[in-house]
């Protein structure tokens, strides 16, 4: 056999196949990781351009959102297993390996895709975005975490209860440490109940409409989902949850805006505040923080069925500009304005009814937001502080004596929610304010497990909202 017999072609280098859902979510992941951007504002614009192109049906945008959402809750035990499977600091793994790492271990633990598949497909995925060098790392990485089920996994990863609840519970549950501390503190009680709620933050949430009063009803939703599509709400009267695959946005009433997507505890606090007795006039409402305006549709519509007049006012034009949106058709009387709540354009004593939902760590819609969760830190709850405490020392002068202030916020931390109300009712920080308790609980009727008030706290797991709290005053001088 001469030279030119023996050698044989080389191999041709095959081009890795490019899988548009896998794809589709490492887009998104990256969006989520190197813009500081959310999920549910990242996801749906791209899978929206990829049904646009064709290369999406509905099984697999279900697909895409479900590696997209499922490895952003599950990041930190899937981070803490990958860590288990390599020669070196996790911090060492660039952060594009460890999207495609995490959305492959998530394929293989979390989710009912063959095993070879999940392997072959993330594998596949490293060579279109990172190349043949660091998929090579990817198989074997996937290769060892697909040896065991991710209860083995945990069982070896996650420090013993025992030893440490803390650390166990934030492997386990996917939760930085200091939030499941801080959440268990919130809480109180022992083991069974901050179990229960971390595994509801990893649940995927319903999605909730709210028929706005005197503009559409819940039998008019729904007659419009259909038979099967929809139930009613569990708490709000204007409530309706929607089955899975549902489009909100297909909905006329929804187009329309007589309705909208507004977690049922949301409404539940705008409707508390709606409700809660107030001594004399009842015509001036406002919403101090109106972005991006869901309770404010909903209390503009509740003034209007009374006669009453809503102001809307939001710091930042944007969200001020999705109030707009939020508000416009509604019959009665309203106004947006873009103001600080801790600089207010308004007079003392100029409202009956003031709703103040602050911003916040965000903590109690982990379930919608989960790389909030990543995002945090203990620091942030301190830059918050001065903020919520302007902003409800001031609403508290904006109200008129005998009229009502509730303060909201979207998070269970103690930091954010009892103790600002009490340094504010105390004169810590500012002068004291004269201002009594009023009892929310009365105002949530047939909600159970709503503690020894006069505050509420809603948790996902005992109510199936996101964690709002409420807190309503008062002003007696």
């Amino acid at each position: 056999m001469n030279d030119q017999q023996s050698r044989r072609p080389a191999k041709p280098h095959r081009r890795p196949k490019k899988d548009p859902v896998r794809f589709l979510a490492f887009e998104a992941l990256r969006a989520v990781d190197e813009r500081d951007a959310y999920a549910n504002l990242v996801l749906p614009p791209l899978l929206k351009k990829a049904r646009a192109k064709g290369d999406f049906d509905s099984r697999d945008a279900a697909l895409a959102t479900e590696l997209v959402y499922g490895t952003l809750r599950r990041q930190g035990t899937y981070d803490a297993i990958v860590a288990a499977c390599i020669d070196r600091p996790l911090r060492e793994v660039d952060p594009p390996v460890l999207d495609v790492l995490d959305m492959g271990v998530h394929q293989l633990l979390g989710t009912r895709i063959p095993t070879h598949a999940a392997v072959s497909a993330s594998v596949e995925l490293a060579r279109v975005v990172l190349g043949e060098g660091r998929a090579k790392f990817v198989n074997a990485v996937l290769r060892k975490v697909a040896a065991d089920d991710l209860d083995g996994w945990v069982a070896r990863v996650a420090p013993p209860y025992d030893e440490d609840a803390e650390d166990h519970l934030a492997v386990v549950h996917s939760h930085p440490r200091w939030i499941v501390s801080a959440l268990w503190d919130a809480l109180g009680g022992g083991r069974a109940g901050i179990e229960d709620l971390l595994e509801a933050d990893n649940e995927r949430p319903e999605v909730t409409l709210v028929a706005r009063p005197g503009r559409a009803t819940t039998e008019e939703l729904l007659t419009a989902l259909g038979e099967g599509n929809g139930l009613p709400g569990r708490w709000s009267p204007h409530a309706v949850r929607m089955g899975e695959g549902g489009e909100p946005g297909a909905l006329a009433a929804v187009q329309e805006g007589r309705a909208g997507v507004q977690d049922e505890g949301s409404q539940l606090v705008a409707a508390a505040l709606a409700n809660a007795p107030v001594e004399g006039s009842d015509t001036r409402w406002l919403d101090g923080c109106a972005g991006p305006g869901g309770k404010a549709a909903l209390l503009a519509a509740l003034a209007a069925e009374r006669g009453a007049a809503l102001l809307a006012a939001e710091k930042q034009p944007h969200r001020a500009r999705l109030v707009e949106r939020a508000l416009a058709g509604n019959p009665g009387p309203y106004q947006v304005i873009t103001a600080d709540g801790t600089r207010p354009p308004w007079r003392p004593g100029t409202f009956d009814r003031i709703l103040m939902d602050v911003p916040c760590s965000g903590l109690g819609a982990l379930r919608r937001r989960p790389e909030a969760r990543w995002r945090r830190r203990p620091k942030d709850l301190e830059s918050f502080a001065p903020l919520q405490r302007g902003l409800l020392r001031e609403a508290l002068k904006a109200v008129r004596v005998g009229g009502i202030v509730g303060y909201a916020t979207c998070s269970p931390h103690l930091a954010e929610t009892r103790v600002v109300v009490e340094d504010v009712l105390k004169g810590r920080g500012g002068e004291p304010v004269e201002a009594e308790w009023v009892d929310a609980r009365p105002l949530m009727p047939g909600v159970p497990a709503l503690g020894d008030g006069p505050d509420v706290q809603l948790w996902p797991h005992l109510h199936g909202t996101d964690a709002m709290y409420l807190a309503l005053l008062r002003r007696t001088a």
